[in-house]
């Protein structure tokens, strides 16, 4: 099969990623016949590799962060770009932890014996070769190198040019670490040239490229939905709502609010939209704004909030249609006193990302009720949004998290990077 060609993007830089691709499809065959033993050796080379190269990687980033301050850039995205030790050796030890876990290709989804006799099993196998568009997220380049891998997957990575420096250095060690194991360097690869034109080529690269996936900002997902030729899985933005019920323990609702909203705001499970039961706000919304005052947090607020807000000291603007759909991404939450429990879930459905909607109560007919009704990847009940993550689901890394009802749905691991073929055997039989 031909990719997909396109007048408007530069053909030097088609070609040039259409090589690339090539590559990487001659790399995925060779991924697909690995053992598990051969690539959880490979996933541990990487990871000591890049603990050794930490001085080296975080040198790059520096030149990174330093760009982006001199550009302007708003700190949450600073904070995203900025790759020192512990986040070098945090990723890591999430390359080990992928090696740890258990191998999905070659699994058997369902499988039956038909009454002539041929055997049928459905058996994971590597998608092929994966491309990864994504923003100034250095941990997603070796995020999505060991996932690869497990997987039997080469990946084709596209980073924002913002972290082009800490990409290309982290890129360089894996690529290294590979060759020392006897595998193909180009199971890792890197487009560092041809701008938004090298994006929009992987994107079309039809027959080359199996799968992409957009991890950023709205726009970017917006746009590689929009113009992709390639299969893609949606990413999608965060605007996570916890909502306080009338039932709520007030002293819990306090730190899992606190706590959605504050624990790290450049992150898309951070809450962005706080609702709260009116008749429960006088228990609990003095001191959510009193711990919002000490945070910094700016509340885009109703009235009601508003009252709150100001006897409390905290900073207050009132909230407007467009603050009920942000991802702010920052210090700033949107927040409105509802009457009741219909109303919350009526906001949740004009509102919701679809990403992680969470409900703090003790109340289990409301409980039942936001589980069943809410659509999201992830509905939570009595816990912090910032639960939504694939480390923290027990997957190791992830790639990132799917707010699309096809194929994978909340954090994707090791199985959503597959795919499936049915094995039939039989003994001769004819139809």
């Amino acid at each position: 099969m031909s990719p997909v060609q396109t007048t408007e993007i530069d053909p030097a830089v088609v070609a040039g990623v259409h090589e690339v691709a090539r590559r990487a499809r001659v790399a995925a065959r060779a991924l697909a016949l690995l053992t598990r033993a051969e690539k959880d050796a490979a996933l541990l080379a990487m990871a000591d590799a890049v603990d050794a190269a930490t001085e080296r990687v975080v040198s790059a980033n520096q030149e990174d962060v330093q760009r982006g301050r001199e550009s302007g850039m708003p700190a949450n995205l600073q904070d995203r770009l900025t790759f020192d030790a512990p986040r070098v050796h945090a990723v890591a030890d999430a390359l080990r932890q992928v090696a740890g876990l258990p191998d999905p290709v070659g699994e058997v989804v369902r499988g039956s014996t038909l009454a002539n006799g041929l055997q049928l099993r459905q058996v994971r196998v590597p998608m092929g070769v994966v491309g990864m568009i994504y923003e100034a997220r250095p941990n997603v380049t070796v995020d999505a190198a060991g996932l690869g891998l497990k997987s039997g997957n080469a990946v084709i990575l596209r980073g924002g040019s913002a972290a082009g420096s800490t990409n290309a250095a982290l890129v360089a060690v894996l690529r290294e670490a590979l060759s020392g194991c006897g595998l193909p360097a180009d199971a890792v690869n890197l487009l560092s040239e041809g701008g938004r034109d090298a994006g929009r080529a992987l994107m079309t690269a039809r027959g080359l490229v199996d799968l992409v996936i957009p991890r950023g900002g709205a726009d970017l997902i917006r746009t590689v939905v929009m113009e992709s030729t390639v299969p893609v899985i949606e990413t999608g933005t965060g605007n996570c709502h916890v909502y306080v019920d009338a039932g709520a323990d007030p002293d819990m609702a306090v730190d899992l609010v606190l706590n959605s909203k504050t624990h790290r705001t450049s992150v898309c499970n951070a809450a962005e939209s706080l609702l709260v039961h009116a008749g429960i706000a006088e228990q609990v919304l003095p001191e959510i704004m009193r711990r919002f005052a000490e945070a910094g947090v700016t509340v885009h607020g109703d009235h009601a909030m508003g009252r709150y807000a100001q006897e409390a000291g905290t900073p207050y603007v009132p909230v407007t249609a467009e603050d009920d759909d942000t991802e702010f991404l920052s210090l700033d939450i949107s927040a409105r006193v509802v009457p009741d429990l219909d109303a919350a879930l009526a906001h949740v459905q004009e509102h919701t990302s679809g990403h992680t909607e969470a409900i703090v109560t003790g109340d289990r007919a409301a409980a039942r009720r936001w589980v069943a009704e809410v659509d999201a990847a992830a509905v939570l009940v009595n816990a912090s949004t910032r639960f939504t993550d694939g480390g923290e689901f027990g997957f190791g890394a992830e790639i990132g998290i799917s707010t699309q009802k096809l194929h994978a749905r909340g954090p994707m691991a090791l199985p959503e990077l597959t795919t499936t073929k049915w094995v039939v055997e039989g003994e001769g039989q004819t139809r």
